[in-house]
Protein backbone atom coordinates (compact mmCIF):
# COMPACT_ATOMS: atom_id res chain seq x y z
CA UNK A 1 0.00 0.00 0.00
CA UNK A 2 1.38 3.49 -0.82
CA UNK A 3 1.68 5.95 1.85
CA UNK A 4 -0.91 7.92 0.32
CA UNK A 5 -3.29 4.87 0.77
CA UNK A 6 -2.47 4.15 3.72
CA UNK A 7 -4.64 5.13 7.19
CA UNK A 8 -1.71 5.37 8.76
CA UNK A 9 -0.26 8.21 6.94
CA UNK A 10 -3.05 10.17 8.51
CA UNK A 11 -2.63 12.90 11.44
CA UNK A 12 -4.62 12.87 14.63
CA UNK A 13 -3.77 10.89 17.55
CA UNK A 14 -1.98 7.96 17.45
CA UNK A 15 -3.01 4.25 15.92
CA UNK A 16 -4.31 1.17 18.55
CA UNK A 17 -2.78 -1.82 16.90
CA UNK A 18 -5.44 -4.35 18.83
CA UNK A 19 -8.08 -1.77 17.50
CA UNK A 20 -6.78 -1.75 13.86
CA UNK A 21 -6.69 -5.82 14.49
CA UNK A 22 -10.41 -5.90 15.85
CA UNK A 23 -12.15 -3.47 13.29
CA UNK A 24 -10.59 -5.50 10.07
CA UNK A 25 -11.23 -8.87 11.88
CA UNK A 26 -15.02 -7.80 12.75
CA UNK A 27 -15.02 -6.52 8.52
CA UNK A 28 -14.27 -9.95 7.27
CA UNK A 29 -16.87 -11.78 9.74
CA UNK A 30 -19.54 -8.91 8.71
CA UNK A 31 -18.41 -9.89 5.00
CA UNK A 32 -19.01 -13.50 5.64
CA UNK A 33 -22.51 -13.06 7.67
CA UNK A 34 -23.96 -10.11 5.51
CA UNK A 35 -22.25 -10.20 2.44
CA UNK A 36 -20.56 -6.91 0.50
CA UNK A 37 -24.36 -5.09 0.10
CA UNK A 38 -25.95 -5.35 3.21
CA UNK A 39 -22.19 -4.65 5.04
CA UNK A 40 -22.04 -1.19 6.40
CA UNK A 41 -19.67 0.67 8.88
CA UNK A 42 -22.17 0.72 11.90
CA UNK A 43 -22.27 -3.08 11.28
CA UNK A 44 -18.55 -3.50 11.45
CA UNK A 45 -18.51 -0.80 14.66
CA UNK A 46 -20.79 -2.74 16.28
CA UNK A 47 -18.59 -6.12 16.14
CA UNK A 48 -16.01 -4.62 16.96
CA UNK A 49 -16.82 -3.11 19.79
CA UNK A 50 -15.82 0.82 19.09
CA UNK A 51 -17.05 3.78 17.94
CA UNK A 52 -18.15 4.15 14.12
CA UNK A 53 -16.23 7.66 14.19
CA UNK A 54 -12.84 5.48 15.39
CA UNK A 55 -13.50 3.72 12.10
CA UNK A 56 -13.77 7.01 9.71
CA UNK A 57 -10.66 8.34 11.27
CA UNK A 58 -8.95 5.41 10.04
CA UNK A 59 -10.87 4.40 6.45
CA UNK A 60 -12.87 7.18 4.25
CA UNK A 61 -15.42 4.29 3.98
CA UNK A 62 -16.38 0.51 3.21
CA UNK A 63 -14.11 0.14 -0.10
CA UNK A 64 -10.75 1.28 1.93
CA UNK A 65 -12.22 -0.88 5.34
CA UNK A 66 -12.95 -4.27 2.90
CA UNK A 67 -9.89 -3.65 0.77
CA UNK A 68 -7.74 -3.40 3.62
CA UNK A 69 -9.01 -6.53 6.04
CA UNK A 70 -8.57 -8.67 2.46
CA UNK A 71 -4.99 -7.45 2.61
CA UNK A 72 -3.96 -8.25 6.07
CA UNK A 73 -4.63 -12.01 5.03
CA UNK A 74 -2.62 -11.59 1.90
CA UNK A 75 0.22 -10.38 3.82
CA UNK A 76 0.36 -13.55 5.56
CA UNK A 77 1.76 -15.48 2.44
CA UNK A 78 5.66 -16.03 3.23
CA UNK A 79 7.87 -17.99 0.69
CA UNK A 80 10.60 -20.10 2.86
CA UNK A 81 13.93 -21.03 0.63
CA UNK A 82 13.06 -24.44 0.06
CA UNK A 83 16.18 -25.38 -2.09
CA UNK A 84 14.58 -24.89 -5.74
CA UNK A 85 12.79 -22.94 -7.76
CA UNK A 86 10.21 -25.85 -8.17
CA UNK A 87 9.92 -26.80 -4.31
CA UNK A 88 9.58 -22.35 -3.61
CA UNK A 89 6.53 -22.40 -6.59
CA UNK A 90 4.46 -25.25 -5.01
CA UNK A 91 4.97 -24.17 -1.81
CA UNK A 92 3.49 -20.85 -2.02
CA UNK A 93 0.99 -22.51 -4.42
CA UNK A 94 -0.43 -24.29 -1.94
CA UNK A 95 -0.43 -21.86 0.90
CA UNK A 96 -2.14 -19.04 -1.23
CA UNK A 97 -5.04 -21.98 -2.32
CA UNK A 98 -4.81 -22.67 1.72
CA UNK A 99 -5.53 -19.49 2.16
CA UNK A 100 -7.98 -18.92 -0.08
CA UNK A 101 -10.11 -21.58 1.13
CA UNK A 102 -10.77 -19.71 4.27
CA UNK A 103 -14.84 -18.61 4.64
CA UNK A 104 -13.30 -14.93 5.38
CA UNK A 105 -10.91 -14.47 2.02
CA UNK A 106 -13.11 -16.36 -0.35
CA UNK A 107 -15.97 -13.73 0.62
CA UNK A 108 -13.69 -10.84 0.97
CA UNK A 109 -11.93 -11.62 -1.86
CA UNK A 110 -14.91 -12.08 -4.79
CA UNK A 111 -16.83 -9.18 -3.12
CA UNK A 112 -14.04 -6.62 -3.78
CA UNK A 113 -13.48 -7.70 -6.88
CA UNK A 114 -16.77 -7.76 -8.37
CA UNK A 115 -17.36 -4.28 -6.71
CA UNK A 116 -14.23 -3.01 -8.51
CA UNK A 117 -15.59 -3.79 -12.16
CA UNK A 118 -18.18 -0.91 -11.41
CA UNK A 119 -15.58 1.32 -9.10
CA UNK A 120 -12.29 2.20 -10.93
CA UNK A 121 -11.13 3.79 -7.66
CA UNK A 122 -11.16 0.29 -5.73
CA UNK A 123 -9.55 -1.46 -8.64
CA UNK A 124 -6.70 0.90 -8.28
CA UNK A 125 -7.15 0.55 -4.58
CA UNK A 126 -6.83 -3.07 -4.81
CA UNK A 127 -3.65 -3.17 -6.96
CA UNK A 128 -1.52 -0.96 -4.70
CA UNK A 129 -3.13 -2.59 -1.21
CA UNK A 130 -3.47 -6.55 -2.25
CA UNK A 131 -1.86 -7.17 -5.92
CA UNK A 132 1.24 -4.91 -5.85
CA UNK A 133 2.54 -5.71 -2.23
CA UNK A 134 2.22 -9.76 -3.27
CA UNK A 135 4.65 -9.58 -5.70
CA UNK A 136 7.34 -9.07 -3.31
CA UNK A 137 6.94 -13.47 -3.32
CA UNK A 138 7.60 -13.55 -7.12
CA UNK A 139 10.86 -10.74 -6.47
CA UNK A 140 12.26 -12.67 -4.03
CA UNK A 141 11.79 -15.85 -5.62
CA UNK A 142 13.25 -14.91 -8.44
CA UNK A 143 15.99 -13.39 -6.41
CA UNK A 144 17.08 -16.98 -5.41
CA UNK A 145 16.30 -18.65 -8.62
CA UNK A 146 18.76 -16.40 -10.29
CA UNK A 147 21.13 -16.65 -7.62
CA UNK A 148 21.05 -20.54 -7.76
CA UNK A 149 21.95 -20.37 -11.39
CA UNK A 150 17.94 -21.46 -12.03
CA UNK A 151 17.17 -18.67 -13.69
CA UNK A 152 18.62 -16.28 -16.01
CA UNK A 153 19.28 -12.37 -14.92
CA UNK A 154 17.13 -10.28 -17.20
CA UNK A 155 19.00 -8.14 -19.56
CA UNK A 156 17.22 -4.80 -18.33
CA UNK A 157 14.36 -3.45 -15.55
CA UNK A 158 11.99 -3.26 -18.03
CA UNK A 159 11.81 -6.77 -19.18
CA UNK A 160 12.45 -7.92 -15.51
CA UNK A 161 9.37 -5.76 -14.24
CA UNK A 162 7.28 -7.61 -17.11
CA UNK A 163 8.32 -10.77 -16.25
CA UNK A 164 7.65 -10.33 -13.17
CA UNK A 165 3.70 -9.28 -13.55
CA UNK A 166 3.69 -11.86 -15.96
CA UNK A 167 4.56 -14.89 -13.27
CA UNK A 168 2.05 -12.83 -10.48
CA UNK A 169 -0.32 -12.95 -12.74
CA UNK A 170 -0.12 -16.68 -14.11
CA UNK A 171 0.53 -17.93 -10.96
CA UNK A 172 -2.73 -16.06 -9.11
CA UNK A 173 -4.55 -16.10 -11.84
CA UNK A 174 -4.53 -20.25 -11.89
CA UNK A 175 -5.13 -20.68 -8.33
CA UNK A 176 -7.86 -18.37 -8.25
CA UNK A 177 -9.41 -19.75 -10.92
CA UNK A 178 -8.90 -23.34 -9.86
CA UNK A 179 -9.98 -22.55 -6.43
CA UNK A 180 -12.81 -19.74 -6.60
CA UNK A 181 -14.12 -20.41 -10.46
CA UNK A 182 -13.52 -23.94 -10.83
CA UNK A 183 -14.22 -25.33 -7.23
CA UNK A 184 -11.48 -27.71 -7.57
CA UNK A 185 -8.89 -28.54 -5.08
CA UNK A 186 -5.30 -27.50 -5.04
CA UNK A 187 -3.43 -30.49 -3.67
CA UNK A 188 0.28 -31.34 -3.86
CA UNK A 189 -0.37 -33.29 -7.45
CA UNK A 190 -2.23 -30.27 -9.31
CA UNK A 191 0.68 -27.95 -7.91
CA UNK A 192 3.36 -30.29 -9.06
CA UNK A 193 1.53 -30.60 -12.39
CA UNK A 194 1.06 -26.85 -12.37
CA UNK A 195 4.83 -26.05 -11.29
CA UNK A 196 6.46 -28.11 -14.28
CA UNK A 197 4.06 -26.71 -16.59
CA UNK A 198 5.08 -22.88 -15.60
CA UNK A 199 8.99 -24.08 -15.41
CA UNK A 200 8.99 -26.23 -18.34
CA UNK A 201 6.12 -24.70 -20.86
CA UNK A 202 3.91 -26.90 -23.05
CA UNK A 203 6.59 -28.44 -25.01
CA UNK A 204 8.39 -29.64 -21.92
CA UNK A 205 5.46 -31.45 -20.55
CA UNK A 206 4.86 -33.62 -23.55
CA UNK A 207 5.84 -37.15 -23.36
CA UNK A 208 9.17 -37.97 -25.85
Amino acid sequence: MSSSDSPTSRTGRPRSTEADAAILEATRASLVDLGWSKLTMGDVATRAKVAKTTLYRRWAGKNELVVDAVAVLFDELELPDRGSLAADVQGVVLQFAALLERPETRTALMAVVAESTRDDSLRRRIRSAIVDRQKRLVLLGRERAQARGELRYEADASTATRNADLIFDVIAGAVVHRTLVSAEPVDAEWASGFTTLLLLGLAGTQEP
